[in-house]
């Protein structure tokens, strides 16, 4: 009927639209995915068409990312493919390709750092901040050069042995200097790491 009909105009109008973005935005990641260390990464976006017994809210297809990390393989779901670390930093190009968009208040990046050097690690720090001016952006790391980027820093420590408990303390001053050292060097603090350290929270 007439309710059929205007699905399959909006339908069709929606899915052409999808087709261009969906161009769009693979190409985006990708870009953020180079500067990210994953050269070596193709990411697609694919829209899969729904039967049409039943006009469907989403639309006329349905949409998965796909990924592929290494040369020449095929592209498989990217919750099936991708390991934890490399699932963060694509989460973490969609997000940044997005930003403009974003309407998530809170954004969570757990080990996005996982397995890249610091040079690396300096541009997913810049990318966080840049998503921490739109939205809360909390991120587990135990790169320095990421840490030194967030507008806060919080120390996670584990105390008790029967049962253990978390702290969260916030750093600020010669604190922060002082734990981005830790960060830098392990244990021992030496007056070319603590220098190093300021100057990295400085330039941040």
């Amino acid at each position: 009927g007439d309710t059929a009909l205007a699905w399959r105009t909006h339908a069709k109008a929606l899915s052409e639209r999808r087709r261009e973005a969906s161009v769009l935005l693979a190409q985006r990641v990708m870009e953020t995915l180079t500067d990210l260390a994953m050269t070596k990464c193709a990411f697609e976006i694919a829209l899969i068409p729904l039967k049409e017994d039943n006009p469907d809210p989403r639309g006329a297809e349905d949409i998965e990312f796909l990924i592929a990390t290494n040369p020449g393989a095929t592209p498989g779901p990217l919750n099936k493919v991708a390991s934890g670390g490399e699932l963060s930093r694509i989460s973490l190009a969609l997000q940044v390709v997005a930003a403009d968009t974003a309407t998530s208040p809170t954004m969570v990046f757990d080990e996005v750092d996982v397995g890249i050097g610091g040079g690396v690690a300096e541009v997913v720090g810049d990318l966080l901040r840049t998503l921490g001016k739109r939205s809360q952006v909390l991120v587990v790391t135990h790169q320095p050069q990421v840490a030194a980027k967030g507008h806060q820093h919080l120390l996670v420590t584990k105390t008790g042995e029967d049962a253990v408990h978390s702290e969260l303390t916030l750093l600020a001053g010669e604190s922060r200097i002082e734990e981005v050292g830790r960060m830098l060097a392990g244990a021992k603090l030496t007056d070319s790491t603590l220098a190093h350290a300021r100057e990295m929270l400085e330039s941040s």
